[in-house]
């Protein structure tokens, strides 16, 4: 008999440790799920920039080609006297062979006004889509 009596101490022991942990396990999984909903509402809070500007309008930009960026972030910008534009990563490759040159492009403007986390306004960029490459300019 006391081995029967072991046997169903065993056993509830057993149930009472598994029942512990799957709580455990539950709170745990939503304290996590609270954690990052929060990082993720007071990260947008830092600051970022807007969505793309609807006024977009077909220009025709003179200047140089230039790879700007360190690795593994670097990205293509024609730079003229006035203005830099950035050039969208899917339209790259038409003018990364053309780099220190210039060249003079029809494309699609348009901008992103970037703020501080404070929400004041730091700067604008302005970047180029739908590129066609009207002529690379020999010097």
């Amino acid at each position: 008999m006391p081995g029967i009596y072991w046997e169903e101490t065993v056993k509830m022991n057993c149930r009472n440790l598994q029942d512990k942990a799957s709580r455990n396990c539950s709170r745990r999984i939503i304290g996590l799920s609270v954690f990052f909903l929060c990082a993720a509402a007071g990260l947008s809070a830092l600051g970022g920039s807007e969505k793309e500007k609807p006024g977009r309008q077909r220009i025709e930009v003179s200047g140089k080609v230039r790879l700007v960026g360190n690795s593994p972030m670097t990205y293509l910008v024609i730079s003229a006297d006035s203005r830099e534009w950035h050039i969208e990563a899917k339209e790259q490759n038409k003018l990364m062979h053309l780099q220190q040159q210039t060249v003079t492009v029809s494309a699609d403007e348009y901008y992103h006004d970037i703020y501080y986390a404070n929400g004041n306004f730091a700067e604008r960029h302005y970047y180029l889509k739908n590129i066609t490459l009207i002529s690379p300019k020999k010097r």
